[in-house]
């Protein structure tokens, strides 16, 4: 049952100075004892609440004068006004679909891990409590495990053998509790007066330690960023960082042990996205030490105020902390996009929702989105360049100050920055934070002087740059567009790019004169940002129907098999790929597309290299080549253009010769190299990607008829849906309406999220097309999960995406 907006108002309403003692048994491997002891004072003689604790047997009440269990709640009734001390014990079990106390066996060793995943409304799948985000609490927490483990928590941990004893949180949500406990390989040190440490499976030591010194400088540089920048000061008592497995999420912001998905240890040399993916993500999490943790939203329509302020902030202190210079090319490249790509769909939504729309937590957790990532990282962009930075800090500041361990909304957010600033921020959030949608850029010309308009409603501070015929930059400026069109006078008869510094979130709309100018020139255009802008700009123009797909491809062919930037070539081959080759062409249309690729990526090879820009091109090769003499030549010499193949290279080697149909029996070889965890899921992934009836028949029983963990249902259904098997996997199309539903219902709200974007992304006929849109439909309209519902609502716009394209 998921906690709904006037239940958590009413409890909020009569429940506060609430504190937890917490005791975990985690010695047991099918179950494990939570045993919780809650103080609390009511506010109101005669009432009732209730305390949630999720699938739990063996449920024990003390201190209740009368309490019932049922629906996965404690209900308390006939409270009396004032202090009471309650405490539930109860045994949970252990889970593999990342919601709760997860548990994981390393293949590589044996060991075992488990982990409390928890977010949104979870913690009462590990204790039992007040689970929402505006009843914050003090955690007391111990826990027993065996005797050889280490166990990681919230505040600094002592032990004695297997016992263990962490130091009292701060007000905390309960979402926020987390507790790690196995055999963990650690890496510790102490800066700026407090512990800091990065944990990761035994198994994985090896990486752990080679990457140890990047991780450290990474985290002590966002660490003295923030404890510059922000006035309160950092509220917690240690700084842990925990590599665990089977991650849900890209990573949880639980104060004082942050925890990541372990595929951020890279098995082999990280692209350019990759590691400012990782710079960014540890940057974005130790953001929400302040935007989440120490000043954390009333309730879920705010969530914004964690997530778009980490994100902005995970990729500013990127690039000015960390030195990644190309954070914000990134973004253009990959972030952003996701942004635009959910504002066109049906499910878009203000970036600050009203309360009442998010009317329980299951629909609360759809809205942890792209526009709240995305689009929300884009706006505060948008904004600081309109207020200017220091502006929005001071505005910042006075925020956390006045809500410290406290909870907070948008009209707190306003307040402060009205306080600081001369500029109407009201309106400005009005229009930018309360709206839906998009505005788009519309280059036209008077005569030969380039004219800027705005279709739409907002306003926009954002850069312009002008090119002559050869490709150079003759000039840029800052402009401000609202209502009026702004003339460019000084730039006639140029090209003109706006949006060139990726200032602003409003689509592109390019004369023609400015497309023939990026036919010809776009990778002679010397800022990277501003060529990731318009190539971009390509690839939304193709899905949108304005720019056809063959002159998409003669921009790959003519400008990507040239580019030597390793963030921008890795950034438009994915574009391209992921976004147009893989969802939106015929079957018939796909060698084609994909010989324009490999051809691309065959001659970046050939060109001048740097590892980052050799390992993207080799990826991109190894995803579209039907040259099986070269894959076997890379796997037998283990090298490519002077660098070694990683093992997760190796196996998108083996998954593609085997779509090719090479002998399945490699499958087996390759595992022998690689029997880690990673190695396992690629192993997976090629023998559900074997071209035949009978592994598409065994892969669907072992994703649809079992339980499999979260991770081996997202690899084994990346095999499954191999693009160029469409006649293959036809037959499952009208299945996957069918069956899926009934696995989300039973495995809960993340993994309905896996299960619906395990999705047919793949080159299919028309008729199948539409079919699979048809079934998704009718299946909708009889009803799913929350999750599942919101997440193929949003497959339903990718499907009339390409429908609408093939006319």
């Amino acid at each position: 049952m998921s906690l709904t907006l006037s239940e958590a108002r009413a409890r909020a309403a009569l429940v506060t100075d609430v504190a937890y003692d917490i005791d975990l048994d985690v010695t047991d491997r099918d179950t494990f004892k939570s045993t919780t002891t809650v103080r609390f004072t009511c506010l109101a003689d005669g009432t009732s609440t209730f305390l949630e604790l999720f699938d739990a047997t063996e449920v024990e009440v003390t201190g209740a004068d009368a309490w019932e269990h049922r629906d996965h709640r404690i209900h308390l009734t006939g409270l009396a006004a004032g202090a009471h001390e309650i405490t539930v014990s109860g045994r949970l079990p252990y889970v593999t679909n990342g919601d709760g106390m997860h548990t994981f066996t390393d293949p590589a060793d044996g060991e075992t891990y488990v982990s409390a995943y928890l977010g949104m409304d979870m913690a009462h799948h590990v204790f039992a409590c007040f689970d929402q985000p505006d009843i914050k609490a003090p955690l007391a927490v111990t826990a027993i495990a065996p005797e050889s483990w280490i166990v990681i928590g919230n505040g600094v941990g002592t032990r004695d053998a297997g016992d263990w004893t962490f130091a009292t949180t701060p007000p905390i949500s309960p979402y926020l509790f987390v507790l790690c406990a196995g055999p963990w390989h650690s890496v510790t040190w102490e800066y700026a007066g407090l512990p800091f440490g990065w944990h990761a499976r035994r198994s994985l030591a090896p990486l752990l330690d080679r990457d140890a010194e990047v991780l450290r400088r990474i985290t002590e540089a966002c660490f003295d960023h923030y404890t510059a920048t922000f006035a309160p000061a950092y509220a917690f008592d240690s700084y842990d960082q925990v590599l665990v497995p089977e991650h849900n999420w890209g990573a949880l912001e639980t104060p004082g042990a942050v925890t990541f998905r372990d595929e951020m240890l890279f098995r082999g040399e990280p692209t350019p996205m990759q590691r400012v993916a990782r710079a960014s993500v540890i940057a974005h999490e130790m953001a929400h030490m302040w935007f989440g943790d120490l000043v954390t939203f009333a309730w879920w329509e705010d969530s914004w105020l964690n997530e778009s302020f980490a994100d902005y902030m995970g990729f500013h202190v990127a690039l000015h902390a960390v030195g990644e210079p190309d954070a914000w090319t990134s973004v253009a490249l990959r972030r952003k996009t996701t942004g635009y790509r959910a504002d066109a769909r049906r499910s878009t939504h203000p970036i600050a929702e009203d309360a009442e729309s998010m009317v329980d937590v299951d629909t609360a957790f759809g809205n942890f989105d792209q526009i709240t990532y995305a689009k929300g990282s884009a706006t505060l962009r948008q904004l600081v360049t309109w207020l200017g930075e220091e502006t929005f800090v001071a505005g910042a500041n006075a925020y956390l100050s006045a809500h410290a361990f406290g909870n907070a909304t948008l009209s707190d957010f306003l307040t402060a920055l009205d306080d600081v600033s001369d500029r109407d921020v009201r309106t400005w959030a009005e229009r930018w934070l309360r709206t839906t949608g998009f505005d788009t850029l519309r280059v036209t010309r008077r005569g030969d002087v380039p004219v800027l308009q705005r279709d739409g409603s907002r306003p926009h501070r954002l850069t312009v740059a002008a090119y002559d015929d050869d490709g150079r930059l003759v000039g840029s400026r800052l402009v401000d567009l609202a209502d009026e069109p702004v003339e460019l006078a000084e730039y006639a008869g140029r090209a003109v790019l706006p949006n060139s510094g990726d200032e602003t979130f409003a689509q592109l709309d390019l004369d023609e004169q400015t497309w023939a100018f990026l036919r010809s020139h776009l990778s002679s255009i010397q800022d990277p940002l501003a060529r990731a802008v318009a190539w971009w700009g390509a690839v939304s123009s193709t899905r949108a129907g304005t720019l056809p797909v063959d002159d998409l491809l003669g921009l790959v062919a003519r400008h990507l098999s040239v580019e030597r930037h390793p963030m921008v070539f890795e950034g438009a081959l994915s574009l391209t790929s992921d976004l147009v080759v893989t969802p939106l062409l015929t079957p018939e249309a796909l060698a084609g597309a994909e010989e324009v690729v490999a051809a691309a990526c065959t001659l970046a090879l050939a060109g001048p290299l740097e590892p980052a820009l050799a390992v993207a091109a080799a990826r991109g090769l190894a995803h579209t080549t039907s040259d099986s003499a070269l894959l076997r030549e890379w796997l037998a010499s283990g090298r490519v253009e002077g660098f070694e193949l990683d093992r997760d290279l190796r196996w998108l080697v083996v998954r593609r010769l085997v779509a090719l149909g090479a002998d399945p029996t490699i499958i087996d070889a390759e595992l022998a190299d690689d029997p880690t965890a990673s190695g396992q899921l690629g192993a997976r992934a090629v023998r559900a990607a074997i071209p035949t009836a009978e592994a598409k028949a065994a892969a669907w029983v072992e994703m649809y008829d079992g339980e499999p963990s979260n991770r081996v249902f997202t690899a084994t259904a990346a095999g499954f849906w191999t693009a160029g098997q469409a006649d293959l996997v036809a037959p499952y199309l009208a299945r996957y309406a069918a069956e899926t539903p009934a696995v989300a219902e039973r495995r809960g709200q993340a993994y309905s999220l896996v299960v619906g974007n395990a999705f047919p992304f793949l080159p299919l006929a028309t008729a199948d097309l539409q079919g699979l849109r048809d079934a998704l439909a009718a299946r909708l309209e009889a009803g799913v999960t929350t999750v599942l519902a919101r997440t193929w609502n949003d497959r339903l716009d990718d499907l009339d995406v390409a429908l609408r394209l093939r006319g």
